[in-house]
């Protein structure tokens, strides 16, 4: 099933226990932190910006060579690697209030394929998009109400079973409702969400050496679906800066065009999370994840983070996850994650960020991938309203599955003017 050409989101919600509590990443709508004034709406600022990014990336997509005709010419030995731009406008709104508040950004994205290093990649030239909004009902009473929605169009999926070349449409509605009984010592937040996920080629040819469905792009849209979410998250903080946390819920995945087995996955996980010392926070949980679905299995689930403030502008955070969460194809996988961060300030203007992550994917059928991440590079404020960023970025994948989809190393290097009122 394709999707519709216009997709209307829901309502979903962002917000994180406020000691502890690790997802897996996704991609927000990105916004400048900084601006002018912006322009007032109520009680909150609205501040429009603009970004243009230049991107060398190594791994756009399965393109025919010069002179292959790609109707004919089938599959492509190798990611191509090719010069964009982005064109990047954007907002961000935050109205602050007792009774309602608002935070809402977006953003639209047109990528630009130069045609400089592939001579076919203009074709496949699109719009990406983000969006993410937060309103929060009564946000300071022991009773509220979140609603939430969150919109991403890009060439970063979700699903980690699916191989490059690939651009995802997603989309989470969420409501939640926080509850802090007997002066907040204790707090209930029960969830509920609905997420999609569309997929559809960026190139026009598959990889050579593709004998497995999710290394080939051509036909990712057999893996479009839907995932039903109930959750519970708890806490109760029994010092004034350590508190016992809980983390609940329960995924129901279902295919809209029948390429996987359905799942219903149950994560339950509890532990501690707060304050080591003045300068160290450490979150640990442990629990169990278990397919109820047929053919289902268990497994152990844990989470350990430490978060270490050396200095006001010098920050440290590691940590180890061990997840389970269904995915095409297979029904479900367990994700062994290592990851870390370190952020500096220099002189209130220049920041200096560097992450990176190394994941350990398990999927059923005796399928196991390795995927390596990082992100390294400064940004600096030139004016209140003008920013500039640089960095550069790895992504490799090796997997049991042959396949150039799924074995490959994607650079990119990057630098990013933003202009923000």
């Amino acid at each position: 099933m394709k999707q519709s050409g216009k997709f209307w989101g829901g309502w979903s919600v962002l917000a994180l226990l406020a000691l502890g509590g690790t997802a897996m990443a996704q991609e927000p709508a990105a916004a400048p932190s900084t601006g002018g004034n912006g322009f007032k709406v109520g009680s909150g600022r609205l501040h429009p910006y603009f970004e243009l990014e230049t991107r060398l990336d190594s791994g756009v997509g399965y393109f025919a060579g010069p002179g292959v005709d790609p109707a004919t010419g089938g599959v492509s030995p190798d990611l191509s690697g090719e010069f964009a731009m982005h064109f990047r406008p954007g907002f961000r709104l935050e109205v602050p209030s007792s009774k309602l508040a608002l935070n809402l950004a977006g953003n639209l994205d047109y990528v630009l394929y130069t045609g400089l290093m592939t001579s076919n990649s203009g074709t496949a030239s699109h719009l990406e998009g983000a969006a993410d909004l937060l309103a929060r009902l009564n946000p300071d009473a022991p009773l509220s109400l979140e609603l939430s929605d969150q919109f991403a169009r890009s060439d970063r999926t979700r699903t980690v079973a699916i191989g490059a070349g690939v651009l995802s449409l997603f989309n989470e509605a969420r409501v939640k409702v926080p509850w802090k009984p007997g002066g907040g010592a204790i707090e209930l937040a029960p969830s509920a969400a609905y997420a999609v996920e569309f997929f559809e080629p960026l190139g026009a040819l598959s990889p050579v050496d593709c004998t497995d469905g999710t290394c080939n792009p051509l036909t990712a849209d057999q893996f479009d679906y839907g995932n039903l979410h109930f959750g519970l998250e708890g806490r109760w903080r029994f010092l004034p800066k350590t508190a016992v946390v809980l983390d609940t819920g329960v995924d129901l995945r279902s295919y809209f065009n029948g390429g996987s087995p359905d799942a219903t996955v149950l994560r339950a996980l509890a532990g501690v999370a707060g304050l080591v010392s003045p300068k160290i926070a450490v979150t640990a949980k442990a629990g169990w994840g278990q397919n109820f679905a047929a053919g289902g299995s268990g497994t152990f689930l844990a989470q350990l983070e430490g978060t270490y403030l050396y200095s006001p502008t010098l920050s440290f955070k590691a940590g180890y996850l061990r997840t389970m969460e269904p995915v095409a194809a297979y029904g479900v996988f367990t994700d062994n994650r290592g990851y870390g961060e370190v952020r500096a300030l220099f002189g209130g203007k220049l920041t200096m960020r560097a992450g990176g992550s190394v994941d350990f994917l398990s999927f059923t059928a005796e399928r196991s991938d390795t995927v390596i991440n990082l992100d390294i590079g400064p940004e600096y404020q030139f004016r209140p309203w003008l920013t500039g960023a640089a960095g550069y970025m790895l992504g490799s994948r090796s997997s049991s599955v042959t396949g150039g989809g799924l074995n490959y190393s994607r650079h990119e290097g990057y630098a990013r003017l933003s202009v923000t009122y």
